[in-house]
């Protein structure tokens, strides 16, 4: 099914120009505390990790390891908010972390630039964005396999990154997203061969000097522990509806804890962040407090989201035809998405500027 590519005039909950400005603000202080503090978590738990397998028993190692691959996944939610470039106020420092966190994390900044852009764009009408489709089950058995150990993780990072670099797409939308665009298309597949490169230079440089926990903290560490952000990240739009053009009817905020808010990049509050896809995650709280009575109550903690999200996946088992749709404010319930859409979205995850060395270039 092609691509439409037509525009969507979506709802948004009024925030007055003045709110909008001081929110847009980007801080190079406030970036690099969020994102040097990230990072510091995981080289403070990385680097109990060595020692531990150095001085201490064999399961303190294993617990200290499931705290570190517990940490390391939520380097995807910093790679996304440096993907929309709305961390630091100098461009540049976007890139470079954004080079870092996309190396450390196993991820592709050039195809899930071009995939997100699309998501803000026609968050879930299809075809126009087809990185979250609807309906998706997900239960707790999906947190249980591969929350621990993800045995299947290095053979998708090799083959999914081998396959790239030689040239293949991956189904429809990344045909689609590349196949009219030869130069993000080399971008892309020079990516996959830093990946490749690069976490195999770590492993063999783990091999050489007999401290093999190295590769295990780095370039392994995407592969354990990750059931945490998983059921996290999972609670965005899973058992919401498709083909609106209100935010609050196709995307959930979830109510958590300061230290998850944190690792999470302030994502929970996700219903805001698409409405106002430029407004820096560090401000995300004061955008939820403007508007949130214009907003559904959001659930409380990650508890109180997945039995919500079962919920409506038990009646919707039940009755295929159920749609769950949240209680919004009176008057304030937008109508489904039409054929003829106008108007643009709000500001989209921004390009990054090629530069001479084509694995640094994001997307």
């Amino acid at each position: 099914m092609a691509a439409t590519g037509k525009a969507i005039k979506w709802y948004r909950s009024p925030v007055s120009k003045a709110d909008m400005a001081m929110l847009n603000q980007k801080s190079d202080l406030k970036g690099a505390l969020w994102t040097l503090g990230f990072l510091g978590i995981l080289a403070t738990t990385g680097t109990a990790v060595v020692l531990s397998s150095l001085y201490l028993p064999w399961y303190v190692t294993v617990a200290l390891l499931f705290v570190h691959g517990t940490c390391w996944p939520f380097l995807v939610n910093g790679f996304h908010e440096l993907i929309h470039e709305s961390v630091f106020k100098t461009r540049r420092l976007n890139h470079y972390f954004l080079w870092i966190y996309s190396f450390l994390g196993h991820h592709n900044p050039i195809g899930f630039w071009a995939s997100h852009t699309e998501h803000h764009k026609y968050t879930l009408n299809p075809p126009d964005d087809m990185e979250e489709v609807l309906p998706r089950k997900v239960y707790l058995f999906d947190f249980l396999h591969g929350g621990i150990v993800n045995w299947n993780g290095p053979g998708w990072f090799l083959t999914g990154n081998l396959r790239t670099a030689v040239g293949f797409l991956d189904g429809p939308w990344m045909t689609h997203l590349f196949k009219d665009n030869p130069v993000k298309y080399r971008q892309l597949r020079a990516w996959a061969i830093l990946l490749l490169v690069g976490h195999g230079a770590i492993i063999a440089a783990s091999c050489w000097f007999h401290l093999y926990i190295l590769a295990v903290v780095i370039t392994c560490a995407p592969w354990y522990g990750g059931m945490l952000q998983s059921m996290v990240n999972n609670t965005q739009h899973v058992g919401m509806q498709d083909k609106v053009t209100d935010f609050r009817l196709n995307t959930r905020s979830i109510d958590v804890n300061p230290l998850l808010r944190f690792l999470y990049w302030n994502m929970n509050y996700h219903v805001e962040h698409h409405m106002y896809a430029a407004v820096p995650c560090y401000n995300l709280g004061k955008l939820h407090r403007l508007i949130r009575d214009d907003l559904p109550t959001p659930p409380k903690g990650i508890y109180g989201a997945w039995k919500l999200i079962w919920g409506i996946q038990a009646k919707q088992k039940a009755d295929p035809t159920y749609v769950y749709i949240p209680e919004l404010p009176a008057k304030k319930v937008a109508e489904p998405a039409v054929e003829a859409l106008a108007t643009t979205p709000a500001a989209e995850p921004a390009p990054v500027e090629a530069t001479a060395d084509p694995t640094l270039v994001a997307t």
